[in-house]
């Protein structure tokens, strides 16, 4: 069985084993990348990484709640001067994890044209492709010390026909699928309906394990959304007619992703309360790290609006680890658990330092606004 069936366009996938999971397990992870305009066109010249000052004040609210967050370095970050001293301590107490982001109109080597199709990793040549992660795995590695195992393509742009690739170059776990969702209207890239919402390999080989960003369909018609049905209802023609917007503020079927970025906390809170209900176990929550810096994407333009969007994750991590009666985990645990080398207890918030430093050594060696 490959990732993809012969003669067909769709997929097929293997459920990871999460079996021993007795309680649900959260995952934070950062896009941690250069500042750009959101409505600009994609250039070389992005090179500016100030936000990364920013970064403590989410790493005080995650620690406070017994979180190893995963930052996700791409190449201007990787290769920052600043990026060592901001990540190294946090790396050596073992309260974060480090992986990689393509983006490649930013990562040499420059040999494709700018444009929004060449923006999403897949739609590369693979030699070029696997040439570029090389250039972006090799510099997080120089700049800390630790070889990067968890990766996203940058835009969400991954064709999981090409796993071999990013499996060679040491990673174990890959966060790049949002279920529901086609990014095909923007610049050509990858379409995700049907794909699952819960950890999944692409073939018996378990090579890479994806994990895929938390986002679902509820209300009490979202099943009609689901699968191979969302693309008709949130493709281009029902959009026009604001059909998937009418049907959200009713409440009947919405689709919503776990960040604090342009999503309430109430909305954030009812995802989550919805896919434990259907038996959802895994989940991860998402955000771009310049978000912490006022005026850094447009999701805060201000101070006011970078301290809102603090409170939301803050109160949604209340709600999760509180209500919900969740554990913090990492990509790299939930890893070990799918392949059947840790328990259940080896991923819970009680140990996450001890169990972080651990994943460091062994390895290192060391609503979506789309651009």
């Amino acid at each position: 069985m490959s990732a993809w069936q012969a003669g067909t366009s769709a997929p097929c996938f293997l459920a990871a084993d999460l079996a021993a999971l007795d309680a649900p397990v959260l995952c934070v992870v950062f896009d941690t990348e250069e500042e750009f305009d959101w409505n600009a066109p994609f250039s070389r010249g992005n090179r500016r990484v100030e936000a990364l000052t920013w970064l403590a004040a989410g790493q005080r609210v995650l620690r406070r709640f017994g979180i190893v967050p995963c930052y996700l370095l791409d190449y201007p970050v990787a290769t920052a001067p600043r990026t060592p001293e901001i990540f190294g301590p946090w790396l050596a107490a073992g309260e974060c994890l480090v992986g990689a982001q393509l983006h490649p109109w930013v990562t040499p080597p420059d040999e494709e044209v700018v444009c929004p199709f060449n923006t999403f990793p897949c739609n590369l040549p693979p030699d070029l492709e696997r040439r570029k992660l090389e250039v972006l795995t090799d510099a997080v590695a120089a700049a800390l010390g630790v070889r990067p195992a968890i990766y996203k393509a940058g835009r969400y742009g991954i064709d999981i026909r090409r796993e071999g690739t990013i499996a060679d170059l040491g990673y174990l776990v890959d966060t790049s699928v949002v279920p529901h969702r086609s990014f095909a209207g923007s610049g050509g890239g990858p379409d995700f309906h049907g794909f699952p919402e819960q950890p999944f390999w692409s073939s018996p080989a378990r090579r890479l394990l994806y994990l895929p960003v938390t986002q679902s369909v509820v209300g009490p018609f979202g099943s009609l959304a689901r699968g191979t049905h969302g693309r008709f209802l949130f493709g281009a023609a029902m959009s026009r007619l604001h059909v998937p917007g009418a049907l959200a503020r009713l409440h009947l079927v919405e689709r919503i992703m776990l960040t604090p970025e342009g999503t309430s906390l109430a909305e954030m809170c009812r995802l989550a309360d919805a896919m434990l209900r259907n038996g959802a176990k895994v989940f991860t929550l998402s955000l771009h790290s310049p978000s912490l810096m006022p005026g850094g994407t447009p999701y805060a333009a201000t101070r006011e609006d970078c301290e809102a969007l603090l409170a939301r994750m803050e109160g949604f991590l209340e709600h999760f680890f509180g209500r919900m009666g969740g554990r913090a985990t990492t990509p790299l645990a939930l890893h070990r658990l799918a392949l059947g080398e840790a328990s259940d207890g080896a991923i819970r918030a009680g140990t996450p330092a001890r169990m972080v430093s651990g994943a460091v050594a062994q390895h290192a060696s060391g609503g979506v606004m789309v651009r």
